[in-house]
């Protein structure tokens, strides 16, 4: 039976292709995204989800607005217009949906969804964890009630993307990644420790090329945007992180990585703030609510990413 998934995506290139990832697995049946802020606004999220969709012939898949902006402050402004393109999905124009998002908030939505599919149920934030601390504040049964989360953020073993100790989407909105990584929800962490093992090229990009199809064209022009934004800021890494799609790949098949079990908490105060690290309140508790990925077979995951971003193209 096909595992039950909600995406909380802030949509820009990675986010897209998670989605696409999922798009292309049927051991998956996608409840839905919740639309969050991060590498754009909340506002262009929601239209590249719903464009991303009809684009790739779901347009019946339902996209909720979540939150837009972090905890802490009243707005957002601060997107990552240099790494993902203004429009957030690498300057590329594709058509607008001709659906709207859902008139019902992502909080509720994900609340919903726990109630109604409870340990059946992943959710995977690719973004700041905003909308997911909110639904625990309004109904903390659900930590105990989903069946796991699967999220992209954080740097255990490695530096930060933002600076050395902190990555993008915990910097966002470092009081709710605290709170969710201390609320006791089963959690997996998948951060920069491995998501900048697993690098795409333009070869990769160039397979999506050659099939010639609407969709895999964009996804081709989309993401050879972002490998010219990585070979810009990180050009010892001579291809683009797959970040939010491994995240999705793990959901699906845990495998992919291998784990440190540890219960986790996140600097929000000091010179630290937006550090994620390991919580020595919690650190002799038998009972562990995270675990950190450090390895992923890479080769393995390259292999079934570009097989099934594939297939969601044809």
């Amino acid at each position: 039976m096909a595992k039950k998934m909600i995406l909380d995506l802030d949509t820009g290139v990675d986010d897209t292709l998670a989605l696409s990832y999922t798009l292309g697995s049927p051991d998956i049946d996608l409840l839905g995204i919740s639309g969050t802020y991060g590498n754009v606004v909340l506002k262009q999220g929601l239209r590249n989800s719903l464009a991303v969709l009809s684009l790739l012939g779901h347009p019946e898949i339902p996209v909720y607005p979540g939150i837009d902006h972090p905890s802490d402050k009243d707005e957002f402004l601060t997107p990552s217009a240099d790494i993902h393109g203004k429009n957030g999905i690498g300057e590329v124009v594709i058509p607008d949906s001709n659906k709207e998002p859902e008139t019902t908030s992502a909080v509720d939505f994900i609340i919903d969804s726990v109630k109604t599919y409870g340990k059946d149920l992943v959710y995977v934030p690719t973004g700041p964890l905003t909308n997911l601390d909110a639904a625990i504040k309004r109904a903390p049964e659900i930590v105990d009630q989903i069946g796991q989360v699967v999220l992209m953020g954080g740097a255990l073993t490695v530096c930060g993307n933002v600076n050395p100790w902190e990555e993008a989407n915990i910097s966002q909105d470092p009081e709710a990644a605290n709170r969710v990584f201390r609320s006791g929800i089963p959690a997996k962490m998948i951060g920069l420790d491995v998501t900048l093992q697993t690098l795409l090229t333009k070869q990769e990009t160039q397979q999506w090329r050659d099939m010639d199809t609407p969709g895999s064209r964009f996804l081709a022009d989309m993401t050879d945007f972002y490998i010219g934004a990585y070979a810009k800021f990180h050009p010892h890494l001579h291809g683009c992180g797959l970040h939010d799609p491994l995240a999705a790949a793990v959901a699906i098949d845990p495998t992919f990585v291998k784990t440190l079990p540890m219960n986790m908490q996140v600097d929000v105060d000091g010179p630290t703030r937006g550090r994620t690290i390991g919580d020595n309140t919690r650190l002799n508790d038998p009972r562990k609510t995270m675990e950190v990925a450090v390895q992923v077979d890479v080769p393995r995951f390259l292999r079934e990413f570009m097989s099934r971003t594939s297939a969601a193209c044809r």
